[in-house]
């Protein structure tokens, strides 16, 4: 499948979804769309050496054929952001399906629903979960996989990347592994899943047991971790996962530098440390789980600096850590089937 990405103004830092598809999609994306990075000869490559490369390009009318446009970016919030509008109805003029994970959904747009219609286009809004979840019932510890679930310090700090590369890490080292996801960006490039932070809050545990239910037959089970337990926003849905999942091992997510809660400045971040114990106390009375492993995100940092980043968050968490995306996670699987 073709797919352009629309990702204006954010591409690549803040851009989690069109990043994540460029480097663990099976999609072949031929264009990004972001008029504040086009130019004539601008390129993903410019920005990320590591993924699949296309031109940047200022909007649709620039851009080649293609299946699907993917909205790439989601403010806080979730909101669609009119100014994209011309794009997503040059896609669907076009006969391509749109892909949003944003709270505003596609499909109760009068002029999209109209459009795709009216083309025989698809809008696939990932964020609306299914309608027959309902509350988990603890059986999550019960099965005979391994679950491995990532957490944060924060939101933004690589859990969706760390859980792709554990998979991949285990799936190379012989290990029978399945991905369990449970953001926007994992269910695009799982295929299914579901998008935890739009499930009514009763729900949200039992949606990711269901998920764990479905995927019961492999020896590991990586879950994708959402936001931060000492989030100001987000904790409800982190809590709801950590418990809803039950896992065996945890993989504490940390970005190098960051003090702050990002996009709430004023709340400072515990430390790593702080945050390890306080997932493995808030975890321990449902099913008791330790930190078994540490992922940090160097990015922008130099390599030597970078190393002994990733040295010092292992020593204050009591763990082995890595950057994933540098070193990839085959230390943290070593760790991780070790103690399993």
């Amino acid at each position: 499948m073709r797919i352009a990405i629309l990702a204006h103004g954010k591409f690549p830092g803040r851009a989690k979804t069109a990043v994540g598809l460029l480097r663990y999609g099976d999609h072949e994306v031929v264009a990004v769309l972001d008029r504040e990075g086009a130019a004539p000869d601008a390129r993903v490559a410019d920005h990320l050496p590591d993924v699949q490369d296309a031109p940047i390009v200022s909007g649709i009318d620039d851009c080649p054929a293609i299946d699907a446009l993917v909205v790439g970016i989601a403010p806080i919030g979730g909101g669609f952001d009119d100014s994209w509008r011309p794009d997503v109805r040059g896609a669907l003029e076009r006969g391509a399906d749109v892909w949003a994970g944003l709270h505003y959904f596609l499909t109760e747009d009068e002029e999209f629903a109209a459009l795709a219609d009216e083309h025989g286009c698809e809008l696939w809004d990932v964020r609306r979960p299914p309608e027959d979840l309902t509350v988990a019932d603890g059986v999550a510890r019960d099965l005979d996989a391994e679950i491995v679930l990532t957490v944060g310090t924060d939101c933004s700090v690589g859990k969706m990347t760390t859980t792709m590369e554990l998979l991949d890490a285990a799936e190379d080292a012989g290990l029978d592994a399945g991905f369990v996801p449970t953001g926007q960006t994992g269910v695009m490039v799982d295929g299914a899943g579901v998008v935890v932070d739009r499930v009514v809050s009763d729900f949200t545990a039992g949606a990711v047991e269901g998920m764990l239910l479905e995927r019961a037959d492999h020896d590991y089970l990586f879950v994708e971790g959402q936001g931060s337990i000492t989030h100001p926003a987000y904790s409800a849905v982190t809590c709801g996962i950590l418990h809803g999942s039950m896992p065996d091992a945890l993989v504490l997510c940390h970005e190098a530098g960051r003090e702050v809660v990002h996009g709430y400045e004023s709340f400072d971040l515990p430390t790593p440390a702080e945050s390890a114990r306080l997932y493995e106390d808030l975890a321990g009375p449902v099913n008791p789980t330790r930190v078994a492993g540490g992922a940090l995100n160097t990015a922008g940092m130099e390599p030597d600096s970078a190393r002994d980043a990733v040295t010092s968050f292992g020593d204050a968490i009591g763990a082995p850590a890595v950057d994933p995306v540098r070193d990839g996670a085959d230390e943290l699987i070593a760790a991780i089937a070790g103690d399993g």
